[in-house]
């Protein structure tokens, strides 16, 4: 698994963390943001709250009947993100579809599971300035999502021990252990100095790329396992708290120039050659760059967000803004 995080994440991803927020106000259609707070605001009930109901997504009927394979709706969840994955990152929608992924995530867990809070996010940079990975209280068997992976690396503690995943790169109908492999040596890319230079940055297109590149990576890679390959990881629960975190730094950079800086979108919607070569692709599936809105190779205002069906399509206009109608959210 190492091995293929070094050839595949490497090459760029991912990035995280604080830096001072002003709250949002509801907008038109949002009445009652969703606020967003760490792991670590929460109270122990809280956190107990959201694992119950993140535990309920794993064992809830499928509701789309479209995933082929489906056992629950963390398999439908799980194969959108695995079926999209080498055409959702090192792309200008980056940002924005897994925006959309984490209110998706948010609105299952309060229809389908009645979670009354709102998605929490991971403080990676919090953690790597406390020490070692291996420490984080946020891997807490009883009060988090459990902790590493044993010999064979499947999770061996913690209300996520035992759960089993069925989609795969290769298949709809796989049967594969939660797996984890900490490895200290990749946090220290979700260090300050590498977020407050993605912070400074002004355009776009080179901010969502530097996100991409250090404390995405940080996330993904530290834990390792099923959370260390950038396709197949959001079979981990640990993966939505992880985007939140990398959201909420999207959301700081918006606000830090708000007028500029809200509706501002671009990069290239298929990603390079050099990317896809890697996992021995001549390009993404046809039908996905068919009906993504966009009249060139350029990702804008009109790319379509598509999540299976699992929500409506909504467009990257409609995600910009937090506070606004479709993702009706704030971080605290």
């Amino acid at each position: 698994m190492m091995a293929r995080w070094s050839q595949l994440a490497i090459v760029s991803l991912f990035i995280v963390s604080t830096l001072g927020l002003a709250v949002s106000q509801p907008r038109d259609g949002c009445t009652s943001l969703n606020r967003r707070k760490s792991w670590y605001a929460l109270s122990k009930l809280e956190q107990l709250e959201y694992i119950r109901a993140a535990r309920c997504l794993i064992n809830h009927p499928p509701i789309t009947g479209s995933v082929e394979g489906a056992k629950n709706v963390w398999d439908e969840l799980h194969r959108t993100h695995i079926w999209q994955g080498n055409y959702i990152h090192y792309v200008g929608h980056f940002l924005p579809w897994h925006r959309y992924l984490i209110r998706a995530h948010e609105l299952l867990l309060q229809r389908l599971c009645g979670y009354n809070g709102a998605q929490p996010y991971w403080d990676e940079l919090g953690d790597y300035e406390s020490g070692s990975i291996h420490e984080a209280a946020i891997f807490d068997p009883v009060f988090g999502f459990g902790g590493d992976g044993g010999e064979d690396g499947c999770v061996q503690d913690g209300p996520f021990r035992d759960l089993t995943l069925h989609m795969s790169r290769e298949s709809n109908h796989d049967n594969y252990c939660l797996s984890r492999s900490f490895d200290q040596q990749w946090f220290t890319w979700a260090n300050r100095s590498n977020i407050e230079e993605c912070f400074v940055v002004t355009e776009y297109n080179d901010a969502w790329q530097c996100y991409n590149e250090f404390p995405h990576s940080a996330g993904h890679a530290v834990i390792g396992g099923v959370m260390g390959d950038p396709v197949e990881s959001s079979g981990d629960p640990m993966f939505y708290l992880h985007h939140a975190y990398l959201d909420r730094l999207w959301w700081q950079w918006q606000q830090a120039d708000e007028a500029n800086r809200l509706t501002a979108i671009g990069g290239a919607n298929v990603p390079p050659q050099s990317i896809l070569n890697l996992v021995g692709l001549h390009g993404p599936d046809p039908s996905l760059v068919d009906y993504n809105g966009d009249e060139g190779d350029t990702t804008t205002l009109r790319h379509i967000l598509w999540l299976h069906g699992i929500v409506p399509n909504v467009t990257v206009a409609d995600v910009l803004d937090l506070g606004g109608e479709v993702i009706c959210a704030t971080y605290e």
